[in-house]
């Protein structure tokens, strides 16, 4: 392979697909702190326009597109170096599913990608992916990589683990709870997570879009340490100062609030999550993670009582152990 394809110039425009969510606003931050142009696409661009201070003046612009249509994506690839695509769910809540958000939507950006000529491209997917699973948002996250790497060969799959810093909505929302719940549910708590910190995840998306070594490789991105839910749980309740107790949610009744999560918008778990919260949620050892695009994975003591001091009891003004 020539590596000039792959290299981009300094002040080169990246389009970045979904970069206003949790993860897209550390990459969008981190491509124009390297000097990079950024292109961010997103369905609604007022809301996202807190990104464009982000960079110097016109650096970072906000344009309106779709995944979801070959007309809503067309164009938006026009005049870049490198393309990023971040779009992907967690449920089919609100009318999106799965199949053509992270399968057909997936490749339809990177067919996008292809016919402006991109050959730079990153793909963010999940550990767990998976054609063969029963658990169609593994099973079309897979799809969505088969799609992607069909029309850029050297494109390059991120799978990370549980993703956690400031926005997350893991960490926050079980902290919120062990605020003002007596108690917080363990499902399948002997499941294990390798959580890896937003910032090595954005690190590892420039990265991968602008190494050479890196074109055309699958990378599951896992933190420092494996944990199981119940620890993290723990962790928290430590962190928060709650010391909530924890209980054990029973198999059956963890599956009727999954069946009741399908339909209801304020339940906590689908079936789909209940499924993979069944499996363990690490990196591969087989294949290139963190270490390989030349990022140490940051453990959580680092940025975990920082990010959790305000649900203590006083906030972060409660320093005692």
């Amino acid at each position: 392979m020539n590596d000039s394809h792959f290299a981009l110039a300094p002040g080169a425009l990246v389009t970045v697909i979904g970069g206003s969510g949790f993860i897209g606003r550390y990459i969008v931050q981190r491509l124009a702190e390297a000097g990079y142009r950024v292109r961010v696409v997103v369905r609604h661009p007022d809301p996202a326009l807190f990104l464009k201070p982000l960079g110097g003046l016109g650096q970072i612009q906000i344009v309106r597109g779709d995944i979801g249509s070959d007309a809503g994506i067309a164009r938006v690839f026009d005049g870049a170096a490198g393309g990023i695509n971040l779009v992907g769910i967690l449920d089919e809540k609100g009318g999106q599913r799965f199949v053509a958000v992270q399968a057909e939507g997936a490749g339809r950006a990177a067919r996008a990608a292809a016919a402006a000529g991109i050959t730079a491209y990153v793909q963010m997917s999940a550990i767990g992916a998976d054609p063969a699973s029963a658990v169609p948002y593994a099973r079309t996250k897979a799809e969505g990589e088969a799609a992607v790497r069909a029309a850029i060969p050297t494109a390059v799959v991120l799978r990370p683990s549980l993703v956690v810093g400031p926005e997350d909505q893991f960490l926050n929302r079980f902290a919120a709870m062990a605020k003002v719940a007596p108690v917080l549910p363990v499902i399948a708590g002997d499941s294990k997570f390798q959580p890896v910190y937003v910032q090595d995840v954005a690190a590892a998306a420039v990265a991968a879009l602008t190494r050479a070594d890196a074109a055309g490789q699958i990378f599951e991105l896992g933190g420092p340490e494996a944990l199981s839910f119940r620890a993290i749980l723990t962790m928290i309740n430590a962190e928060t100062r709650h010391n909530r107790t924890l209980v054990e949610v029973p198999a059956s009744l963890a599956g009727l609030m999954a069946r009741m999560g399908d339909t209801l918008p304020f339940m906590p778990i689908t079936s789909d999550q209940l499924a993979m919260l069944k499996k363990d949620n690490v990196a591969n050892p087989a294949l290139p993670g963190l270490a390989a695009l030349g990022i140490t994975p940051t453990p959580m003591a680092a940025f975990v009582p920082a990010m959790l001091e305000r649900y203590r009891p006083g906030g972060r003004f409660n320093k005692a152990d």
